[in-house]
């Protein structure tokens, strides 16, 4: 997963989509359309270098996958991976993940929801900035269909236990098994490069997985 020099815009075009705070995405999103075909989708918000929906796409090619991620250079760095890949079931948007899900993704459209590692905000004046809060829980549980999964893993114990008080008030979410690691055999062998780098380190996961009960 080394970086690589970043292909032109042109090659990478069939895997990005447009700002959505810029109004160029259809409300909501029709995923026939945006994938060409009725596969099953799934979501990762914050995808970071991509490597969860790399190894993701490639293992489920009956799946399609759609990543979210704040920042530009990720967007633009994973689209080269998938380009050079030729991974044609991923699409990657750069955009705030709240307003994307909560604007332009139907209910009950979205077969699971992956946050992997997000960022804590350590500081508590920083804490608003938080992905995972109420209202976002609320709009995954949204936009998943019945029966669909949400998958959450974390490094920090604190943010974790918030997360999951969250989850506790929203009697839609069931527990489930939650995605267990391989053993790191190589390093493309992780669930994401953060998970590679604590992992190696010694540190402890958080892990834990729901399921929408109707």
């Amino acid at each position: 997963m080394r970086s690589r020099r970043r292909l032109p815009l042109e090659k990478l075009a069939p895997y990005l989509l447009p700002d959505s705070d810029r109004g160029s995405l259809p409300t909501p999103i029709v995923w026939r359309q945006l994938f060409g075909n009725d596969n099953p989708v799934e979501i990762e918000v914050g995808f970071g270098k991509g490597l969860f929906l790399l190894s993701a796409a490639t293992a489920n090619p009956g799946f399609n996958y759609f990543g979210i991620e704040i920042l530009r250079k990720y967007q633009l760095g994973t689209a080269t991976r998938l380009a050079l890949q030729d991974r044609s079931n991923v699409k990657v948007a750069c955009a705030d993940a709240r307003l994307l899900l909560r604007d332009r993704v139907a209910d009950g459209s979205v077969q699971a929801m992956h946050v992997y590692f997000p960022d804590p905000w350590w500081k508590k004046k920083h804490h608003t900035r938080r992905l995972f809060t109420a209202e976002f829980a609320a709009v995954v549980a949204r936009v998943l269909m019945a029966r669909g999964h949400f998958h959450i893993v974390s490094d920090v114990e604190e943010y974790f236990q918030v997360m999951m008080g969250i989850m506790a008030g929203l009697p839609v979410f069931q527990p489930a098994p939650p995605r267990m690691p391989t053993e790191g055999k190589h390093d493309l062998d992780y669930l994401t490069n953060f998970e590679r780098k604590f992992r190696k380190e010694g540190r402890p996961i958080y892990r834990a997985a729901f399921v929408k009960s109707c």
